[in-house]
């Protein structure tokens, strides 16, 4: 039973967010413990009843993996075209029926062909579904919300093995039938209460084409410092997706683990995140992120790597928990980042292209290990993992790096034009023209998260006809430009060189308290408005 101090700040965090978003997390538990029911005997499944080896397995999750490329990088131009919530329904919907071909298909020839469509068809909703969490919530919420989605996904996985375990005593084919009812379900809980997400064209700017939308690809592939980011964090899930992919044959083969202990290695995965996941995401607010990905990979690295010299049960668990702590920093904080790479209208695709880092690694992961555990010692699969996770942590740290030195060179920048305002060799105008001409580099962008955020307010002056009331100048500059012009003397622009300065200090002195709006008659045929915004 919940004390009352517990139940108020269960109350209180949801009260943080939005009904929508709460929808959201319903339906993602309900769709993903059909999956938890499934996948975590996947490969189990298919060495069974088509008695084949972890390099055919390997194969089709490669082919699993190049399906997806193409259904994602679809729904994602599609997400930023059509909306989030037609696509989430798609997804759901061919999930559903691609999960019973999986199940009735008798010989491993089909299999391959329905692993394909699986592939192409229910992967075409993961840009959208993410681009929802994005579009929901504020950026300084959205590690967190994204924190939140994984937990209630992890106590989907908390059940769904301890389940799955049980319908695999009937019939695989159960596994397959649930996952199938989830994933219906969800989609008439989206048809029916969720709403449309997608943010709205602005007026003057016209819709973009099919043509124009999957064009707009180029811009991502353009961004460099996404993609080292997409670099650093594929190689840190070729790493993690180990567990999902070869750690249960491993400990079947190697060292004994029956099936049902496997299923309780990953109950301790799940359970983990859903009781530390949200006090530990509101723990890591005050560092870096991309501290965090580093730090959290390198645990990955010595997690996975345990298992190459352990072999004891008590140690599975301990590492399987190193590797929990590390994806409870890395995933959220990971999400959080790639919503804040991508320009709001391009959310889709940021998040299809992104998709690439779990499509790479499930394309030549389960490969590359199936090869060693077929032909070689398999613990060089866990020994190769803890070397990669390394490389992945030092790539995450390169890029952090390069993110300080991008901050300092815009910081520099921006100096240099206030330095000139205040000697007055530029009017104000001029510096909030060379300001905003000074952007942020792409490198620069990850590093806004960290900041707290801050409002920037800006002073609009109106001049205007005493007579007529004829506007004759309507200016809009930043306060700390206008501070210190009236601080250190200059000019604000070549058109308002008349205009008094003091008075205008005393005008913003009256109204710093708010959105305030005083006049002044400037006893020169011309009335002054400033504003506070």
């Amino acid at each position: 039973m919940l004390r009352p101090k517990r139940l108020n700040r269960l109350r209180l965090i949801y009260n943080e967010y939005s009904s929508q978003f709460w929808v959201l997390v319903l339906g993602t538990f309900i769709d993903r413990l059909g999956g938890a029911l499934m996948f975590p005997f996947f490969t189990l499944y298919i060495t069974r009843k088509f008695g084949v080896g972890m390099t055919t397995v390997g194969v089709i999750f490669g082919l699993f993996s190049i399906a997806s490329v193409i259904g994602s990088m679809f729904g994602g131009a599609l997400t930023d075209r059509m909306g989030r919530k037609s696509m989430v329904i798609f997804g759901l919907v061919f999930s559903a029926l691609t999960s019973i071909l999986m199940g009735v298909v008798n010989t491993i020839e089909a299999f391959f062909i329905v692993t394909g469509a699986v592939g192409l068809l229910a992967n075409v909703a993961g840009p959208a579904q993410q681009a929802m969490v994005a579009d929901l919530l504020p950026e300084p919420k959205r590690a967190q919300g994204f924190g939140i989605i994984r937990v209630v996904a992890n106590l989907s996985v908390t059940l769904g093995p301890m389940i799955g375990g049980l319908l695999i005593t009937q019939s695989y084919l159960w596994l397959f039938i649930a996952d199938a009812i989830t994933s219906l379900i969800t989609a008439v809980i989206v048809y029916a209460v969720l709403e449309e997400t997608r943010p709205s064209t602005p007026e003057d700017m016209p819709e973009q084409t099919i043509g124009q939308t999957f064009a707009g690809y180029r811009d991502v592939l353009r961004d460099g410092a996404f993609l080292w980011f997409l670099g650093a964090s594929a190689l840190m899930v070729l790493v993690y997706m180990q567990m999902n992919s070869t750690l249960a044959v491993y400990l079947r083969d190697s060292h004994g683990v029956p099936e049902q202990w496997f299923g309780y290695i990953l109950s301790l995965n799940a359970a983990m995140v859903v009781l530390f996941q949200f006090p530990l995401m509101r723990w890591i607010e005050k560092f870096r992120p991309m501290t965090m990905m580093v730090v959290g990979t390198l645990l990955y690295a010595l997690g996975f790597g345990m298992y190459g010299f352990t072999t004891t049960y008590v140690m599975f668990l301990l590492a399987m928990v190193i590797i929990t702590i590390g994806e409870m920093l890395v995933s959220p904080v990971g999400q959080a980042l790639v919503a804040q790479f991508a320009p709001e209208a391009m959310r889709g695709r940021y998040m299809a292209v992104f998709g690439f880092s779990w499509v790479i690694p499930s394309a030549i992961g389960p490969l590359l290990a199936g090869l060693v555990m077929d032909n070689a010692d398999p613990r060089w699969v866990w020994y190769g993992a803890g070397i990669i996770g390394v490389v992945a942590a030092a790539a995450f740290a390169l890029l952090e790096r390069w993110v300080g030195r991008s901050q300092w060179d815009t910081v520099s920048a921006r100096l240099d034009v206030m330095d000139l305002l205040e000697r007055g060799e530029i009017t104000a105008v001029a510096a909030h023209q060379r300001l905003e001409a000074i952007k942020d580099g792409s490198w620069a962008a990850i590093a806004k998260s960290s900041a707290k955020s801050t409002e920037r307010r800006y002073v609009r002056i109106r001049v205007s006809d005493a007579l007529s009331g004829a506007m004759k100048y309507d200016l809009q500059l930043p306060l700390a430009v206008v501070n210190i012009v009236l601080t250190h003397g200059g000019r604000l622009s070549d058109d308002l060189a008349h205009l008094d300065l003091a008075s205008l200090g005393e005008i913003l002195a009256g109204g710093m308290g708010g959105q305030t709006v005083s006049k002044r008659d400037n006893g020169d045929d011309e009335t002054v408005e400033v504003s506070v915004e």
